[in-house]
């Protein structure tokens, strides 16, 4: 391998580091919105798995306690569900812009 084989080497991987800093700001704008029970509780979270709001409807709160909490903890999971297949559609189109083959582990670099 010759210095200009690095050299272009060397481009490629700056350019893929700074498309996943971008692709992790773009994570934390990103607002997704998991459901449980028909749509009486909701979960937003943004791209970095992070809750920002909880909704639960009023008619909900005659259940018990515990049909809440597993209504709670399954939009949770579609919210995060969500979430990583938002990531990993975008990872993928990041991959291919940059001629990189399928497959790579980029979302373990990412986040």
């Amino acid at each position: 391998m010759n210095l200009k084989d690095i050299g272009g080497l060397m481009k490629q991987a700056q350019a893929l580091q700074e498309k996943m800093a971008a692709m992790q700001e773009e994570a934390a704008n990103l607002t997704i919105t998991g459901e449980s029970g028909a749509g009486l509780c909701r979960i937003e979270m943004n791209g970095k798995h992070e809750v920002r709001r909880v909704q639960i409807d009023a008619a909900l709160l005659r259940e018990e306690k515990s049909v809440i909490e597993d209504l709670i903890a399954a939009a949770c999971n579609d919210a995060v569900r969500k979430a990583s297949a938002a990531q990993q559609d975008r990872i993928a189109a990041m991959a291919k812009n940059l001629g990189l083959p399928g497959g790579l582990p980029l979302g373990k670099m990412m986040f």
